[in-house]
């Protein structure tokens, strides 16, 4: 096969200038709001001490199980020798480490004092999941950095070993890294919500289809901004049938854990909670998660076919995709903790201290302007890596791959 050539975005078009003054502004924005909530602390927010996982924690969470899902376009090239997926090898190893350090900024501005950092990073308890999480984030970033090395510089793509060895080295830390990140919550046992065998699986098949949702929102928007097709009408068939897939496996995992908490009967107001009584939960869950997040792309996957016309399709399906992705983790992480805890299973307790009530909890605007510049934050480095360097490939290196 010919060697695929790469380019950076010389003579950007006016959709890329917007792309990155939008962003911008919500970056600044986000700066702001952190700055607000860490002078006047956590009142001015929506968390209290029952619910002290908010908005931007479902950011933060949502931004790294996408980032784990962004590298599967590189995996699929490297660890599966599918060619057809090598011009999209170097931005989907970008798009990924960028993701984690949005979903990483704003967990650390969301802790209230971002200076204890220093704590979690020198002092570990190694039966928390919460220490191996320190290894797992840095790990990927530093994992995925030798990986792109290796695929853009000249001695060291030449050798397809050392490729494909940090390509599967990449692969196998990020099921591990998504599968950690979903552990956190599994292993939770006084959250019912949470703790469960389905998490760890659910949060990879999550990281796959919100990954690829945002590398072929990417792809759109770069293909624009360059003025060339990056996607093909091959490709573009491609991307739907994983997009297909992705979908339906996360389904059936979201299917999975709810059935088996509605086995346990200790489980069943709790669920029904989340998808019937809970209010906005319910309403997120089937409206923004199944109606909009899995439904809705499912339906324009279907009627869209493979020509490269149907990339807007696609972009619109991997943006409800999106919309469905923060639905979920807000139900998750959000409703998860608005059900009061069991602290005594099988007993009752009565107290005047929100023992068996239901923990509100509303979003305000700085929490949410925080999550916001979080993928404000990715969106504008993955806009600087491809000024800069190449990583996008030729008009024509696309099509010549697909077809090859």
């Amino acid at each position: 096969m010919a060697t695929i050539k790469f380019q950076t975005l010389d003579r950007p078009k006016s959709p890329f200038t917007a792309f990155v003054l939008v962003n911008a502004v919500a970056l600044v924005a986000g700066l702001a709001a952190a700055l607000y909530m860490e002078s006047r602390g956590h009142v001015v927010t929506g968390m209290t001490n029952q619910v002290v996982w908010g908005l931007p924690h479902v950011f933060a969470v949502f931004l790294i199980v996408s980032a784990s899902g962004a590298l599967n376009l590189a995996s699929i090239s490297s660890v599966f020798g599918r060619e057809a997926y090598k011009p999209y090898a170097r931005l989907s190893a970008v798009l990924a480490i960028a993701l984690l350090a949005g979903g990483l900024a704003v967990l650390v501005l969301d802790l209230g004092r971002a200076d204890r950092l220093a704590v979690a990073m020198t002092t570990y308890n190694f039966r928390s999941i919460f220490a191996w999480n320190v290894y797992l984030y840095t790990g990927f970033m530093a994992v995925v950095g030798a990986y792109l090395f290796a695929m853009t510089d000249r001695g060291v793509s030449k050798d397809a070993r050392v490729v494909r060895a940090l390509g599967t080295l990449a692969f196998v830390w990020r099921l591990v890294l998504t599968t950690g990140t979903g552990s956190i919550f599994g292993f939770l046992v006084a959250r019912e919500a949470y703790h469960g065998p389905m998490m760890a699986p659910l949060f990879v098949a999550a990281s796959l289809y919100y990954g690829l949702a945002f590398a072929t929102l990417v792809l759109a928007l770069m293909g624009a901004a360059a003025g060339a097709e990056l996607v093909p009408d091959e490709m573009a068939g491609k991307f739907r049938g994983l997009l297909t897939i992705f979908a339906l496996a996360t389904a059936y995992f979201v299917a999975a854990h709810f059935l088996t908490k509605l086995y346990a009967t200790a489980d069943r107001p709790m669920v029904m909670f989340l998808l019937r009584d809970g209010g906005p939960y319910p309403l997120a869950f089937w409206g923004g998660e199944i109606l909009l997040g899995t439904v809705g792309p499912l339906l324009i996957l279907w009627r869209a076919g493979g020509r490269a016309a149907d990339l807007r399709k696609l972009a619109a399906a991997s943006a409800l995709v999106l919309f469905g992705g923060l639905c979920q983790m807000y139900v998750f992480i959000v409703g998860g903790q608005a059900w009061p805890l069991d602290l005594f299973p099988g007993y009752r307790v009565s107290s005047s201290f929100y023992d068996g009530a239901i923990n509100a909890y509303s979003p305000s605007l700085p929490e949410a302007l925080l999550g916001i510049g979080g993928v404000a934050l990715a969106m504008l480095i993955v806009a600087l890596a491809v000024r800069t360097l190449p990583f996008l490939p030729k008009t024509g290196a696309a099509r010549d791959a697909a077809g090859a």
